[in-house]
């Protein structure tokens, strides 16, 4: 069993988003270290970006504080290989298509597989231009992570039925960033999907309560959460490791109880 699928096969999955380098690469590889002990079940890692399309101001700023502290995809990727030597935790790069490109596409996925990196997700390839990344990541054993939106409508059956991995099905419209209410049907997005896939399908963008995780959980496979996480370590700085940890064992209580 790959470590992807092993993140789906023991009830639903919590996925969890932090910014590499804020507040320094020293805390975050602290960080990824002790959620994977808290009940994270895989952690996207962000690789900070001048100009990132589909967040919000709370990881906007998480990216500029980490740049400003000297954050370099190099020092990422040294950062997860020294990980690796303590967790095989799954581990996925949320990352834009231009850092890909300037790095240089074939080497990028090559560092990913060295450093044990299980999928890559890139917000801004679009679906009809994804395979001149995905012949990289199928060399490399890594899976392009698809996603889809409350938008994609006729769009959901054609992703879904070559996505791998999982599936990245977002729950509202616009940017990342913690909201009051999900609009979206994520029964039907998810009912779609189910009639030409079984992949597992994870929601994301906008959750951040344990009241909303149980909820996106009883017609999902997993949550995903960002900015939440990322709103505290931006309150609490190099001191962030028990809050990350603490509010990580309450979203992970209330999506294994009893959902049925």
């Amino acid at each position: 069993m790959t470590r992807i699928k092993s993140v789906f096969s023991n009830g639903k999955a919590f996925i969890a988003f932090i910014t590499a380098g804020d507040p320094d690469l020293d805390t975050t590889k602290d960080l990824i270290l002790n959620m994977s002990r808290s009940g994270v079940d895989l952690i996207e890692i962000g690789i900070p970006f001048s100009d990132p399309i589909a967040e919000g101001t709370t990881i906007q700023k998480a990216d500029e504080r980490s740049l400003n502290s000297g954050t370099t995809l190099d020092k990422i990727f040294e950062m997860v290989m020294n990980v690796r030597k303590e967790t095989q935790i799954p581990l996925a790069f949320m990352t834009y298509m231009n850092p890909v490109f300037a790095y240089g596409t074939d080497k990028f996925i090559k560092k990913c597989n060295e450093c044990s990196i299980d999928a890559i997700i890139i917000p801004d390839l679009p679906f009809e231009e994804k395979r001149e990344v995905l012949k990289y990541c199928n060399n490399q054993d890594i899976d392009l992570i698809s996603m889809i939106a409350p938008t994609s409508k006729e769009r959901i059956k054609m992703i879904a039925s070559e996505a791998t991995g999982f599936l990245y099905c977002i729950s509202s419209l616009g940017v990342t960033g913690v909201r009051h209410h999900i609009t979206a049907d994520i029964n039907a997005m998810v009912s779609s999907v189910r009639e030409v896939s079984d992949i597992p399908c994870a929601v994301g963008f906008g959750i951040s309560t344990p009241e909303q995780a149980k909820i996106i959980t009883k017609c999902s496979d997993g949550v995903i959460i960002g900015s939440a996480i990322v709103q505290i370590i931006e309150e609490y700085g190099k001191d962030c490791i028990k809050p990350v940890c603490d509010y990580i064992q309450k979203i992970k209580i209330a999506i294994s109880e009893d959902i049925s």
